[in-house]
């Protein structure tokens, strides 16, 4: 117990902290200029996607890894560094400044009008995706050769090993096992994979600076391939009795026939579980990075008001700013368990058994 409340410690130093140097440091230089602050900017600038990965700001110099454009244009294929971008329009492509492409890269058509071209870029989530990816297999491969090494007789694991084996056992006997059932071991590794990858995306997109910080579970493309391949595993292998509920119901003849009103209101719930799972893991993890940063915005927005107000509300923002931290790191663990549950749960439901509908 001891080195697992050193860990939240330090994780919790972690994401908080070097957040809030930050913020005070940003809101100095801010105070030293006298340039309007668009909290809109500061807010959807950090938990967007973009083209670079900001480090940090020096003055006004701007510490930023480039990442590669990859792009296919009406001339044709374009690959060349985010870097070329900076002084503006590059090889006809250039990135839009608000409309409907704000941020990404566009080009302009015969008529003048900004369209966007195929973009496979290798943008800030993509790489924090890849990034946190890595992190993933490295830990679940350190546990793997810990368990080569040690057999089971030798006792439990500790450390590391045991707070995975730990959270393996939970998600295993009291999600999986629980929730689908009999044939519970084949879905097993999906959901487990989809229990890990989760929750290690929404921990580091809690650490404010590199490789931390990129929002990759706040980004609804993330979370609309994790609900398709849960409604994949839930329609795919569903039961017989499963179809049969959705289409013949066990309602009232009036209900479907002539009108099927329970069959249509059956198989429209088909997509709208996926699509709450979609939306929830979404909304959860951007409201948060939302909520941290319109906390340090309160720092930027005093600055004109006068140092005694602006040192007040930086202690009330900072104060407040480690609490959502804190927070934060719970629900990135409660988020992650719940879409592996509801997942299991919507598995569970489509493994129903004739038997068991009778009974």
């Amino acid at each position: 117990m001891k080195k697992l409340r050193y860990i939240a410690i330090i994780l919790l130093l972690l994401v908080s902290i070097p957040g809030m140097v930050w913020a005070q440091s940003a809101g100095t230089a801010s105070q030293e200029s006298e340039e309007e602050l668009d909290v809109n900017e500061l807010v959807f600038g950090h938990i967007g996607d973009a083209y670079e990965w900001h480090i940090v700001t020096l003055g006004e110099t701007e510490l930023c890894i480039p990442l590669p454009v990859i792009v296919k244009s009406s001339t044709g294929w374009h690959v060349f560094s985010s870097s070329r971008l900076e002084e503006g329009e590059y090889e006809g492509l250039y990135i839009a400044k608000g409309g409907a492409y704000d941020g990404k890269i566009v080009e302009r058509n015969d008529a003048g009008e900004e369209v966007r071209p195929f973009d496979i870029s290798i943008t800030k989530n993509v790489l924090g995706l890849f990034i946190n990816s890595a992190l993933l297999l490295v830990i679940m491969m350190s546990c793997v050769r810990w368990y080569k090494k040690h057999p089971v007789e030798q006792g439990a694991p500790k450390g590391g090993v045991g707070m995975i084996e730990a959270l393996v056992l939970m998600v295993y006997d009291d999600v999986i096992k629980g929730c689908i059932g009999e044939d519970y071991k084949r879905y097993a590794p999906y959901l487990l994979t989809a229990f890990f990858f989760v929750l290690v995306n929404n921990l580091m997109g809690l650490i404010p600076f590199f490789p931390g910080g990129a929002n990759v579970t706040g980004n609804i493309a993330i979370t609309l391939v994790l609900a398709v391949c849960t409604f994949i595993f839930t329609n795919l292998y569903a039961t017989k009795e499963y179809w049969k509920e959705i289409f013949w119901p066990d309602v009232p003849t009036w209900l479907k026939v002539p009108i099927p009103m329970m069959p249509l209101i059956e198989f429209f719930g088909i997509f709208t579980k996926p699509f709450a799972l979609m939306i929830r893991l979404f909304a959860n993890i951007m409201a948060g990075h939302a909520a941290i940063l319109s906390l340090i915005a309160i720092i930027f927005i005093t600055v004109k008001v006068g140092p005694v107000i602006n040192g007040s509300m930086t202690a009330v923002a900072v104060i407040f700013g480690i609490f959502m931290d804190a927070l934060e790191v719970l629900v990135a663990f409660i988020q992650a368990y719940v879409f592996t549950m509801l997942s299991a749960v919507f598995i569970g439901l489509s493994r129903v058994k004739e038997h068991e509908a009778s009974k």
